[in-house]
This record gives structure tokens, sequence and C-alpha cells, in this order.
């Protein structure tokens, strides 16, 4: 498939790239991989399958990974590929729902390790200023099926029918490189990880592209590999930071304060139930969110600028 590159960016990805590697290597793309100054072993194991590699020195963050791995592709298509994702099929039938016209992006289907698909994950709707305040005040947690929510996560959503979506998963998601040109790459602002890729669909979809769901292409996913090594404070900043950051882009100013606010009422909330554990770190975690979201309360989207 000489038209279609895979971009798989790493970070400290050494026990998931191999398998990662092995499955996207068969399907014939051109297979690259990036990786944001892993300290691990993951560039041997990247080496050892004489895949090309770019390494850099410092972690770009995911958005910015990407835009430097498609600069260096240069085809026509490009599949966003996570390190814990093994694709299971072959990718012609993403590459036919990508080539269709008007079409952005396609994303393929997720599954677990018992092949269930990851039903509220791997389609999603564009989040609306209610569906963030209700994450942010973990009411979906405690209320998952709560209208919101399941409006959000797509929850009765056929995942064997193929159609049109707002917001496919990043793990397993074709790009247009002629859409991506024009839309200026991804927004690397959204650093490290979080918002971007909902973020390129919401600009896409705004300038009339459509994104499509391809079932008939399946990858097993494993799932926040790369999250789950980052610490919780530096992962509640980011999260929240790129939550706020996508607020204020999207939204208008009344939406975005009721947001900003959401986060502090829910930041608080968090907090009270982890100091249960004994452990007084979540109260500086908490202050930290609590200044962040009180920036874009008070400036609105002057803050995301």
């Amino acid at each position: 498939m000489t038209d279609v590159g895979i971009l798989v960016v790493t970070h400290n990805s050494e026990t998931e790239i191999g398998s990662c590697l092995d499955a996207a290597m068969r399907t014939g793309a051109s297979v690259l991989v990036v990786d944001n100054a892993s300290s691990d072993k993951t560039l041997e194991v990247v080496r050892s399958r004489n895949a090309r590699c770019i390494a850099n020195a410092a972690n770009l963050g995911f958005a910015a990974a990407v835009n430097r791995g498609i600069r260096e592709l240069a085809t026509e298509y490009v599949l966003l590929l996570n390190p814990d994702a093994v694709i299971a099929t072959g990718i012609e039938a993403l590459r036919e729902a990508c080539g269709r016209e008007n079409v952005a992006a396609a994303g393929g289907m997720l599954v677990d390790g018992q092949s269930n698909p990851q039903v509220g994950f791997q389609v999603r709707r564009f989040p609306t200023p209610a569906a963030l305040a209700f994450e942010a005040l973990l009411l979906n947690r405690l209320w998952p099926r709560n209208p919101v929510n399941w409006n959000y996560r797509c929850i009765g959503h056929i995942v064997s029918e193929p159609g049109e979506v707002e917001q496919p998963a990043g793990a397993f998601l074709m790009i247009r490189r002629a859409v991506w040109d024009r839309l200026g790459g991804f927004d690397e602002q959204f650093y490290p990880v979080w918002f971007e890729e909902v973020d390129f669909c919401k600009r896409a979809n705004a300038l009339g592209y459509k994104i499509r769901y391809e079932p008939a292409a399946v990858a097993k996913h494993t799932g926040a590999h790369s999250v789950g090594k980052i610490s919780l404070e530096y992962r509640q900043l980011y999260w929240y930071g790129n939550f706020l950051r996508y607020a204020a882009k999207h939204f208008r100013t009344g939406p975005l304060r009721m947001v900003s606010l959401a986060v502090i009422l829910g930041s608080l909330s968090r907090t009270l139930i982890e100091l249960s554990t004994g452990s007084l770190k979540p109260i500086a975690v908490c202050g930290k969110v609590l200044r962040l979201a009180a920036v874009y309360l008070i400036f609105g989207g002057r803050a995301g600028r």
C-alpha cells in the first residue's frame, strides 16, 4: 500500500511496541516510529525490527510527534496507531473509507484482549459543555448511564455497523494528508497527550469534512499504557489543562466558565475522596488544578490564548 503510512508514537513502550510493529509491518504499508525520549528499551525493540525511527531528544508530546512523523512519511494517508494496539486485520477497509469523497479521517474497531469491542471509548460525540462538566464533577463515574454521558460516549452505538461518526479513538485512526495540511496539523498546545485528536476532528468537521467508522478494520487494544506511567500529579494537571484548553478553543465564554467551575468543584470532591487514603499529596495537586481552572474562570477564552 504505497499511499498509506503507519505512524506509531512511543514513550517508554518497550513491552508493547514489538507486537504492534510486527502486525503493522505485515500490512505492507510504510511504518515509522517517532519516539518521545524513551528511557527504557523501546528504541532497541524498534531497531530489532528494522523499522524506521525518529528518536526525539525530548518528549515533544503526542501532537508534535504526530506532526513530525506525518511530514516524514509524506504518504497520502497516515494511520495513527498506538503502541498498545495490534492490527488484527488488514487496513484496506480503512483506506477505502478514508478515501471517500470529503472524508477527513476513518477509525477502526478496537477490541480488548477477549476480542470484545471497547464500547464507550472507540466512538464518541464531540464533547459538549454539559458532557465536560459532568466529567469534571465525577457524575459520569457515579451515574454512568446518565443521558449526557450516554449520548457523549455513544453507548447505544452498534459497533458492527460502519458509518459517519464525530470522534473515533485516536489509537487506530487513519487521516487524509490533504486535510492535515489544510488544518495545519495537530495543535501542539495539547501537551503531552489528550484532546489533540478530538480537536483535529472537530476542526475538520467545522470545515464540512466527514469522519467515518469502519468496523471491518480491527485492532486489539490494551489502553492507557503511556498514561499509566505519568505520575498522578502530572496526569491530573495535563488532563485538566487540555480539558480546559479544548473548552476555551471551542466554547463561548459562558459555557467555558461553567466548565471551569465544574473543574473546581470536581477537583475539590476528588481531593476529599483521595485524602481518605491518608496521603496529603492530593492537596498539592488540587491546588494547582484550582489555580488553573480559576484562570479560565476569570479570563475566559483569553486564558487559552
